[in-house]
């Protein structure tokens, strides 16, 4: 723990670098051991962050947040360790180390994220108030930023019934931003949790807000945009989802309001589904009872799998989809053998064929 938080604070070395580092040196400790020379020769490292290495310029901060994680309880996750959150380590920009202060396992069966406009009219709360009492039997975590709006609307929701959230912030554990919002993150800490990428004393300073929501859509399993401007933050995160390949959903709004813009905009150029009510969600997420049934199935053909197959399946299980190319050079079995496998995995319906030779799992 204590070398990877020293990494994030190295001048010039974000999550890509540090990640970089970590493969080069093979562990964070091991990075502040190595020689400048040869710390010059990673990709992306420069002088001035080989010399803070050099120096281990950031440890005696280090220090004083280790301080103030064993006073205050939250939890130093790091991006090696099992209980990080694994749907965000496919995202290439994944934060080296998360901020926890919960009880929720990060690593629930299912996640959604509900976000949305800060200017929430009274027929979003709405929505948001229906939508989780319809799911909230369903045993899923609810995502968001804590934020003024929707996301606060989505957090009260939760916490009234008793229903599994976490808050996604964009500064240190030591606050909440907004104040107002305190004893809901109190109470979320109860059944839920606060999470972020930040040491204690950072503040909520505009840059670290873009980075939130990319935690958001990178932990969640679907997205649910309720209300958004046009060019609100909250099509950012959709943007953001989609490029994780994750499922984005929004409901529709009055065509003349303009927190319902970004909404219709997303469903009218098929950037997200269009969902009325909690059925229409757990069809998007193929969470109904049918796809129980299904994914049962799926299960003990998984379990039957031999080891071709097995591999295949691993490999394609490990990024959100990937091409044919990588595949065989993954895998270094024969083409032929590899569509055969493939086939197979098919019609186990394990897998799906994509346009251009790729494939995700179903």
């Amino acid at each position: 723990m204590y070398h990877f938080i020293a990494l994030t604070l190295i001048p010039g070395v974000g999550p890509v670098n540090a990640k970089s580092l970590l493969g080069y040196c093979g562990s964070a400790e091991a990075v502040f051991k190595t020689k400048k020379r040869e710390l010059l020769k990673i990709p992306g490292i420069g002088e001035a962050a080989a010399e803070a290495i050099i120096k281990k310029t950031p440890f005696e901060r280090v220090d004083e947040e280790i301080t103030f994680l064993e006073k205050s309880g939250v939890r130093c996750i790091t991006f090696t360790d099992d209980d990080y959150p694994k749907r965000l380590k496919h995202i290439h920009d994944a934060p080296l180390v998360l901020f926890y202060s919960g009880n929720v396992n990060l690593n629930s069966a299912k996640t959604l994220g509900i976000v949305g406009t800060r200017n929430a009219t009274e027929y979003g709360r709405h929505i948001c108030e229906q939508l989780i009492e319809d799911l909230k039997e369903e045993q899923i975590v609810f995502i968001s930023g804590l934020a003024y709006g929707i996301d606060i609307a989505a957090h009260k929701a939760c916490v009234k019934r008793d229903v599994p959230n976490i808050g996604v912030l964009a500064h240190g554990l030591d606050m909440v931003y907004p104040y107002a919002h305190k004893d809901t993150a109190k109470k979320m800490i109860i059944n839920g949790g606060l999470l972020t990428e930040h040491m204690s004393k950072t503040l909520p300073d505009k840059q670290n807000f873009p980075k939130r929501n990319r935690i958001v859509a990178g932990m969640v399993d679907g997205l649910i945009v309720v209300e958004t401007a046009e060019n609100g933050g909250a099509v950012i995160t959709a943007m953001l989802a989609n490029a994780y390949n994750k499922d984005v959903m929004a409901f529709p709004g009055n065509i003349t309001s303009p927190v319902s813009k970004g909404c219709n905009a997303l469903i009218k150029t098929n950037r997200a589904a269009i969902v009325e009510n909690a059925k229409d969600v757990l069809d998007v997420m193929c969470w109904s009872k049918a796809d129980e049934k299904k994914q049962a199935v799926q299960t003990t053909m998984f379990n039957e799998l031999n080891d071709e197959e097995q591999l295949l399946y691993n490999i394609i299980k490990s990024s959100p989809e990937i091409g044919i190319d990588e595949i065989t050079s993954q895998s270094a079995l024969t083409p032929g053998t590899i569509a055969g496998v493939l086939l197979n995995l098919e019609f186990y319906s394990l897998i799906t064929n994509l346009p251009g030779k790729r494939y995700k799992l179903l």
